[in-house]
């Protein structure tokens, strides 16, 4: 292992049967410990009951050299304080800078000469630390994980009620709540909110693999583990597993704190994100874009009919009977509305910026808000949501300060579930030039937010009643009224095409890329273009495209 001490960056420690040190970045080394194994002759070991020949099959280059320190740690609130772990079955403490170590060989439950995986000083307390071991070398699968307050002389177990035959491999600390450790085990990862007493699997979107080891990224709260054969895996902002306590999953419902989201232009590379790199360039997906909100359910929202089916499901297997329901109740059943959790983002004034859904199952659950106003754009009863285009989406809200909160709709009520956050959207950077000011972003975006909607709108109108006129059509064709009537259509067509025309542009001369008179919807198209890529804000030539837009819409 190769360790940098927490009090020096220029100072690192490095071990093989002995704990090296180094002053100045590994240039020179100092050995600081005598041998901390035990010293044997591997080659003198029993194996499979027996000590072998000399002549005997040595898989000697597989494996490294018996007898190593293993693992080694520096306590951050004591410089000097140092844990070494070997694999043959010993734990060595230093408390003066490996001048003098401590040998402990004994730990409670566990046969001799079991192989130190990882062991950690603790982050807040100069007395504890933690150390990870295991046996399977030896057909003993048990998760090992132990405690010490004492700075290494007595070990307690903290597995819990870890399952069996679980390798421990890693175990990392939380640097702000000293109760909150992660463990790497061979078959997932663990958190334990009571400093080990009861462990929690986190099995969302990660394989049933080992993970060998375990990082944190402090500055955005992430854990980060290393998995043996399948890849990294990123926890996003694990902070609300710090409120995560025995009370809180009582709760009805549980809104955690909300981190700042960063105010920016996303720019992701087109396509697949990939750009013109090609498959052979391995991306993943980043952290969502935004505010990030992560609420807590204790009970699923229930339909009706769910209810009536679980109270069934009970009657039956209790040997009851289950009669029809009455047609009314049926008839409720099909009406109802499914539920839904809604969280409702809200600026300074109190006024609601986006209406954002959710899961309702029970458990923890993420969503995130784009930083954006809700899409002006009229809905399309065919199927096809044009909100969820690039080009549709809402202007992005300014910076400031907002609050959220959470609450259930049921059968089309809105119940408030009494939790509420308060968080700061930030710029994460300043402009090279000043640009307009927030409020004149925000009024232009408001202005051009209705020019939008009425041009949808505008859009929706002549689709429907172009619609209308070729019904009007067939059914005149079927008809035998007066023939005058078709001249009266075929009119009305003319004016309608002339709108089209007005709103979405020549579209013969489109085609062959020919300038002309400048449509209602391309003026639209580009104040959107310059407000959803740029955030310097309105100048003169963009306010005087909207006043242009704005008259021939009216």
């Amino acid at each position: 292992p190769i360790l940098i001490s927490p009090h020096d960056p220029a100072r690192l420690y490095f071990a093989s049967q002995r704990v090296y040190r180094s002053d100045n970045r590994g240039d020179a080394w100092t050995p600081i410990s005598g041998d901390l194994s035990r010293g044997l002759d591997r080659y003198h070991l029993p194996m499979m009951g027996r000590i072998w020949s000399f002549d005997a099959v040595w898989d000697l280059y597989a494996m490294s050299e018996y007898g190593t320190v293993t693992s080694l740690s520096e306590s951050p609130l004591v410089e000097g304080l140092l844990y070494a772990g070997t694999d043959d079955g010993l734990i060595q403490v230093s408390e003066d800078g490996g001048a003098s170590w401590r040998k402990t060989a004994r730990l409670p439950g566990v046969k001799d000469f079991y192989f130190v995986n990882d062991i950690k000083a603790d982050l807040h307390d100069a007395n504890t630390a933690y150390v990870c071991v295991d046996h399977h070398k030896n057909g003993d699968f048990t998760p090992y994980v132990f405690k010490t307050t004492d700075r290494g002389r007595k070990w307690k177990s903290i597995a819990g009620d870890l399952p069996d035959r679980h390798i421990v491999w890693r175990l990392v600390q939380d640097h702000e709540d000293p109760e909150l450790l992660f463990l790497g085990t061979e078959f997932g990862v663990f958190f334990s909110g009571h400093g080990g007493d009861r462990w929690v699997e986190l099995d969302s979107g990660v394989p049933n693999i080992a993970f060998r080891d375990l990082a944190i990224q402090r500055r955005e709260n992430d854990l980060v583990g290393a998995t043996f054969g399948r890849g990294f895996y990123v926890l996003d902002d694990y902070s609300p597993l710090r409120h995560l306590d025995e009370a809180a999953l009582e709760r009805e419902a549980l809104l955690f704190p909300v981190r700042d989201a960063w105010w920016y232009i996303e720019r992701p590379l087109r396509g697949s994100g990939k750009g013109t790199q090609g498959a052979g360039f391995f991306t993943a997906p980043n952290p969502p874009f935004g505010a990030v909100f992560t609420y807590y359910l204790r009970d699923a929202a229930e339909t009706r009919k769910e209810a009536r089916r679980k109270a069934e499901r009970e009657t039956a297997e209790s040997g009851g009977d289950n009669p029809r329901p009455d047609w009314d109740a049926l008839l409720l059943e099909e009406r109802e509305e499914e539920p839904s959790v809604v969280l409702t983002v809200k600026d300074e004034q109190g006024k609601v910026v986006r209406r954002i859904e959710g899961a309702v199952a029970a458990g923890v659950h993420r969503v995130a808000w784009d930083l954006r106003y809700p899409s002006p754009q009229p809905h399309d009863p065919s199927g096809s949501d044009p909100a969820e285009s690039r080009w549709s989406r809402g202007l992005m809200a300014p910076p400031g300060t907002y609050t959220v909160s959470l609450g259930r709709r049921v059968d089309g009520r809105l119940e408030d579930l009494g939790q509420t956050e308060t968080f700061t959207v930030r710029p994460l950077r300043e402009g090279t030039l000043a640009g307009a000011s927030p409020e004149e972003k925000d009024e232009f975006r408001s202005a051009v937010d209705a020019v939008r909607r009425d041009l949808g709108a505008a859009k929706s109108a002549l689709t429907e009643t172009a619609a209308r006129l070729d019904g009007i059509r067939t059914a005149l064709l079927r008809s035998t009224g007066n023939d005058a009537l078709h001249e009266e259509v075929r009119e009305m067509d003319r004016r309608l095409d002339d709108l089209a025309l007005l709103v979405n542009g020549h579209y013969i001369r489109q085609r062959m890329n020919h300038a002309g008179p400048v449509s209602i919807d391309r003026r639209v198209d580009v104040l959107v273009y310059a407000s959803l890529f740029s955030n310097y804000g309105p100048n003169d030539a963009s306010r005087e495209v909207l006043r242009i837009a704005r008259r021939d819409l009216d």
